[in-house]
């Protein structure tokens, strides 16, 4: 009797975990369905080749700093006007708002939802991970395009970005460095970045 428990209990445990993994992945297809979430892929896009003239398509940004994030990143520009398949660059400034160093990952979404596959971007911050120093301002370039391919009757998209604070994870990924710190490691960025800094 105590083994068939046992054995139930066990099955349970592995039922529980095979349906933790099984979220995530099912999370995406939902969303890849419904259009909601407007989540978009974090790969370099190629540059479109053919631009519609005939149309104009409002992009617009806007950022939000995730609970105690000490960050804030703000475009140049409110929103653009683009034509589809033409490359648009817009200038953003992130702040570092703390007195120490900090690391901070943008995570982007597009809504409408179903519109998030239509636009392609060449150059982000949020492709990496942005070190910035004790007080630091930085100026990024977010380089995209919409595709030609995007619905005639979505005329508006808004690109928004979550700001998170991943300075612990990565300090606990320096354990690879003995004696690295995360002050030292943004030096070291820095000193690699130095020059014109692509979005």
């Amino acid at each position: 009797m105590h083994t068939a428990l046992l054995r139930k209990l066990i099955l349970a445990v592995l039922g529980m975990f095979a349906f933790a993994f099984a979220l995530v992945p099912l999370y995406d297809v939902f969303c890849d369905i419904t259009g909601l979430n407007g989540k978009v892929d974090l790969v370099v896009a190629q540059q479109s080749e053919t631009v519609d003239d005939s149309r104009q398509v409002e992009v617009s940004f806007t950022t939000h700093a995730k609970s105690s994030a000490p960050f804030s990143v703000k475009a140049q520009q409110y929103s653009v006007s683009v034509q589809p398949g033409k490359l648009s660059e817009v200038q953003f400034v992130a702040y570092n708002l703390s007195d120490r160093a900090r690391v901070m990952q943008a995570i982007p979404s597009v809504s409408p939802g179903q519109a998030a596959k239509y636009l392609h971007k060449l150059a982000c911050f949020c492709f990496d991970q942005q070190p910035l120093a004790a007080n630091q301002s930085m100026e990024f370039t977010l380089r995209f395009y919409v595709d030609t391919e995007l619905p005639a009757d979505v005329q508006e998209l808004t690109l928004s970005y979550t700001l998170y604070d991943v300075t612990d994870t990565t300090a606990s990924n320096l354990i690879q460095v003995p004696g690295l710190k995360v002050e030292q490691y943004i030096s070291t960025k820095h000193s690699i970045m130095r020059g014109p800094q692509n979005g």
